[in-house]
């Protein structure tokens, strides 16, 4: 990787603040959505057991939360890679755990929305795209953050700097941190193609259900490792390294950017309830009474790529 040495032989003696990553109204939308998504998911899958209601309701609001959380997940991520010249690990390692929270928040989703995403194979190939370019992207920043850790690089240097500069030595928890690292990146790979074949899964055996469970209480477990780990090391919420020497307006500190992110989370609340109270109506046309779905019937359980069979695939038989 080529990258201007001169910047990494000198160390600042100070950090500024970016509170576009870790602002307290970034990280506060990723963990709300992520903790409300999950729910949700429960939710559903709980009454998916029970068979008492479809729950259509929380399917909509937990695809929308889903949608955005996903997209905000790998716009960060973009963010944090552009940057790498001037972010630093402490900024960067921050931008990761949003990244996990963004995985766990889409892996719940797919858990308790995979039939929708089955029966349309626009919805399910958009799915499957998003999911590859999120496990890219955190593979690759967990990458750096292993680098970081395994020559223990100064925190005040630029991320991209781990390429350049020499290892000073092991830290005192080297080995957790390596091996956490390592273990966060495999499992986004292995996690990445158990999702595809959950996905693109034809059959529906009972042992599914049980899938769900524990994928489930997997996804809670990422979601809370990845929050706890967030508010004891960001400048928002907890202390972060000393080694740091964060300068500039807080972190913590609110302003109308930081108030954005939350507000967006209103908007799959209030098209939630718009729907659920009949406010949302468009004016009939007769060309929608003279219209027919191009793919019906309530038995379909999987529609194939139209390219990668005949159109009488589409219904089990």
């Amino acid at each position: 990787m080529v990258f201007n040495g001169g910047n990494c032989s000198h160390v600042p003696d100070s950090t500024h603040t970016d509170a576009g990553v870790a602002g307290a109204g970034t990280l506060l939308s990723f963990i709300i959505t992520n903790f409300i998504s999950i729910l949700l998911s429960a939710t559903i899958i709980l009454l998916g057991l029970r068979k008492s209601t479809s729950a259509p309701i929380c399917r909509k609001l937990l695809q929308s939360f889903s949608d955005q959380q996903i997209l905000t997940g790998i716009g960060i991520q973009s963010v944090g890679l552009a940057k790498m010249k001037t972010m630093v690990p402490y900024h960067f390692f921050i931008i990761w755990l949003l990244s996990s929270l963004s995985t766990a928040t889409n892996l719940a989703t797919l858990l308790a929305l995979v039939n929708d995403f089955k029966r349309d194979w626009v919805l399910r190939w958009i799915r499957q795209i998003l999911m590859l370019i999120n496990m890219f992207l955190g593979i690759l920043s967990g990458i750096f953050i292993l680098q970081t850790v395994l020559k223990n690089m100064e925190p005040r240097l630029p991320i991209a700097c781990v390429w350049e500069v020499e290892s000073r030595g092991s830290s005192s928890n080297a080995a957790l941190s390596i091996a956490g690292t390592i273990a966060v990146i495999a499992g986004q790979g292995i996690v990445f193609i158990l999702s595809t074949w959950y996905l693109h899964n034809r059959s529906n055996p009972r042992w599914l259900k049980s899938v769900q469970v524990v994928g489930l209480a997997t996804c809670l477990a990422m979601g809370i490792g990845a929050t706890v780990r967030v508010v004891l090391e960001s400048q928002a919420f907890g202390s972060p390294p000393k080694s740091v020497n964060l300068e500039g307006p807080s972190e913590g500190s609110w302003s109308f950017g930081q108030l954005l992110p939350l507000l967006l989370l209103a908007l799959p609340i209030i098209s939630t309830v718009e729907i659920m109270r009949g406010e949302t109506k468009t004016t009939p046309s007769r060309v929608d009474d003279d219209s027919t779905p191009l793919f019906g019937g309530g038995d379909m359980e999987f529609q194939p790529h139209p390219l990668a069979g005949s159109a009488t695939s589409l219904f089990r038989k």
